[in-house]
């Protein structure tokens, strides 16, 4: 019998496109998100979305009685770390709360499989680079301390009723499919920052810092491909038929700073994309680089998409594909051409300063 899969948030960016690899795969899948920060045209067409909170235990019983799931991928979270420390409260019962309320339901249901979207926020400011996963856990924001709630939970949920886990800390989730993207609303991301300049969105990117220990004083960051991402949770999906538990880092291996991402940009988009260079913002660590050896030796997991420059490319086409977004149509917009898209600024923008607040590190 083929996968019957829950996957809640899975009409977000990461989501969608393990949605997609799951279909392809042969798994049934029900996608579960409240559309806050998702889009329904982001849902392919053959997994069942059912739009509902994981706060709502009622509604998560129906779905696994419904459907029968027997494994779940956790995805459904607030991810704004800046934002976390301005309102803990939200960021407590969204992650951790809700995050208990489905596994609840999970152990109700006998659902023997739980794989559980973490972040690289747990390392706050590392000890040392690239970080293992054997590294010591000291969350600097409260998003970080609400991901690292729910893996003391998943822990004694494992020791107590058996639950197999994995946890996948992401570092910087970037790129594109041809059919799915980043639309957050509103973006926070850099990449998709940049690119915004170089669609005529914005004026200029900002650079918060450039006296950092680095080779070139900005922020350096490890970069990996959403479906390079989506990969490995298909990995470690089928790796608990065999193992009870699995904590893996998910980068690139490689770190680049905001300079070598706005020249990437450059050469990708053939755009200027003039940069303004203001005061660090607290809290930024130097360098957040993974070593993701452990799940490359251990379930022999290979990215597709190891380079900067391919990231940025298909981001760029998927924007150039989607102008606005999910609520525009798949096909190029002469005002995301290289240049002539310096002259346009969209309704959004138009409402909006035009400076970007890059947030470099996060996942």
């Amino acid at each position: 019998m083929p996968d019957r899969v829950l996957v809640t948030g899975g009409a977000g960016y990461i989501g969608s496109v393990i949605t997609t690899q799951l279909l392809k795969k042969g798994a049934e899948v029900i996608v579960f998100d409240n559309l806050s920060n998702g889009h329904k045209a982001a849902v392919p067409s053959k997994a069942k979305l059912i739009v509902g909170d994981t706060a709502d235990r009622g509604a998560l019983d129906q779905v696994f009685k419904k459907h029968r799931i027997n494994a779940v991928i956790h995805l459904a979270a607030s991810i704004e770390a800046g934002e976390s420390m301005k309102f803990p409260e939200q960021y407590f019962r969204n992650n951790t709360a809700n995050s208990l309320t489905l596994l609840e339901a999970v152990i109700a249901h006998k659902v023997s499989r739980f794989v559980f979207s973490s972040t690289a926020a747990l390392f706050g400011t590392p000890d040392r680079t690239p970080i293992e996963e054997t590294d010591p856990v000291h969350p600097t924001n409260t998003y970080g301390e609400s991901k690292l709630l729910v893996e003391h939970m998943l822990d004694w949920f494992h020791r107590i009723h058996g639950l197999r886990y994995a946890c996948l800390r992401y570092f910087n989730a970037a790129g594109a499919t041809p059919d799915q993207g980043e639309d957050h609303h509103p973006e926070s991301h850099l990449i998709p920052l940049i690119l915004q300049v170089a669609q005529g969105k914005r004026e200029h990117i900002s650079i918060f810092g450039t006296d950092y220990a680095t080779p070139d004083g900005t922020c350096v960051r490890d970069y990996i491909h959403l479906s390079d991402l989506a990969s490995a949770h298909l990995l470690v999906l089928d790796a608990l038929h065999e193992k009870e538990k699995l904590i893996y880092n998910l980068g690139n291996g490689q770190g680049f700073s905001v300079r070598e991402v706005i020249e990437t940009a450059r050469r990708v988009t053939g755009h200027p994309i003039p940069v303004r260079e203001v005061e660090r913002r607290l809290g930024d660590p130097a360098i957040l680089v993974a070593s993701s050896e452990k799940i490359k030796r251990e379930l022999n997991w290979q990215p597709q998409y190891p380079t900067l420059e391919s990231i940025v490319r298909s981001a760029w086409d998927w924007f150039r594909a989607h102008p606005q977004g999910y609520a525009s149509p798949s096909k190029p917009s002469p005002a995301s051409k290289p240049h002539a898209a310096s002259k346009s600024k969209s309704a959004t923008a138009s409402k909006k300063k035009a400076s970007a607040k890059t947030k470099p590190g996060k996942r």
